[in-house]
């Protein structure tokens, strides 16, 4: 009979305070998100809006790379690929005529489907460093891909105006174009939490832990982790698609390997496996670029050992640093 209670104590849900309190965090990053425009009314209104939107555009990318690594232990170097997808999707169909949102983001999910979905199927079929080098090699094919198309702009990138919704260029008001990526990268917030909560995030889980014992019981890792490398790939399309509208410019540059140690760089600094830490994370990596830049040109120098002595404190990242001085 103890052992039957143990058991059912082991298995009880946790107490509603409990999840009351790892909740607090995240509301507190998105009612700060949401009264930031307010805030910036007082200030240099333009440039913060314009800053926080390319944070939580980088937050959204980051995003969906914490959704394979935190969740599936699948480390890409190649993520910045599908961020480029997105903000190519926008500039070619620009460059055509077409400047709806909605056909450009249709776009580019299903092209950065079909393309993680070609990609995953050969590169899920290794581990370890094996599978980083292999996303790093597609990633950077994309990228030569992309700085081969003369006709759009090549090395030099591609300038283009914000696509319209309906006809209507709501797109071109900043504060809009915040809100939009606001609603977006909340959107996805609760997505990826429903996904991870679910049956499909558990067995995702279960193989990170153990794979050779998921298989045993009857789950086929490969599938399960192959549609995770597609759900994250579009979601970093839709980076992509606010990244354009946001820069008014897409480049090669987007797609390189550089791009995607920023992301993963992002979510170890917010805190692996927690979703909301990808949002501190990019904020923390921008909004630090940003003031060092502004004080030396040599600013990496400074930069990279202030993010080394962050990630070796702070086990966990930002989310587990804040949330244990909370």
């Amino acid at each position: 009979m103890n052992e039957i209670a143990d058991r059912n104590l082991a298995v009880a849900p946790r107490p509603r305070a409990s999840r009351l309190r790892q909740a607090a965090l995240p509301v507190a990053i998105f009612a700060v998100l949401a009264l930031m425009p307010a805030a910036a009314h007082f200030g240099a209104s333009g440039y913060i809006l314009a800053l926080m939107t390319r944070t939580m555009i980088y937050g959204l990318a980051a995003m969906s790379l914490d959704l394979l690594i935190g969740c599936g232990a699948m480390i890409s170097f190649g993520h910045a690929a599908f961020l480029g997808i997105g903000a190519y999707a926008v500039g070619i169909l620009s460059s055509h005529g077409i400047d709806d949102v909605f056909i450009q983001l249709g776009a580019a999910l299903a092209v950065a489907a079909l393309f993680a979905l070609a990609t995953g199927a050969i590169s899920l079929r290794t581990h370890g460093v094996y599978f980083i080098m292999i996303t790093l090699a597609f990633g950077q094919m994309l990228y030569f891909l992309f700085t081969s198309l003369a006709a759009y702009g090549g090395d030099d990138g591609l300038s283009l105006s914000r696509s319209h919704v309906f006809g209507l260029p709501v797109l071109r008001s900043d504060l809009t174009l915040y809100y939009v990526a606001f609603a977006a990268l909340l959107g996805v917030y609760l997505a990826c939490r429903a996904i991870v909560a679910s049956r499909f995030g558990r067995v995702l889980r279960g193989i990170k832990d153990n794979p050779v014992r998921m298989q045993a019981i009857g789950f086929a890792p490969y599938r399960y982790q192959l549609t995770a490398y597609v759900v994250a790939g579009m979601i970093c399309a839709v980076a992509g698609v606010l990244l354009a509208n946001a820069s008014e410019f897409v480049s090669p540059a987007y797609v390189g390997w550089q791009r995607s140690g920023d992301l993963i760089f992002v979510v170890v600094l917010g805190g692996l496996g927690t979703l909301h830490g990808a949002i501190l994370g990019a904020a923390a990596f921008t909004l630090l670029a940003e003031f060092l830049s502004g004080l030396t040109e040599y600013w990496g120098m400074i930069f990279g050992p202030i993010l080394v002595v962050v990630v070796l404190f702070a086990r966990g990242g930002l989310a587990s640093l804040l949330r244990g001085t909370r």
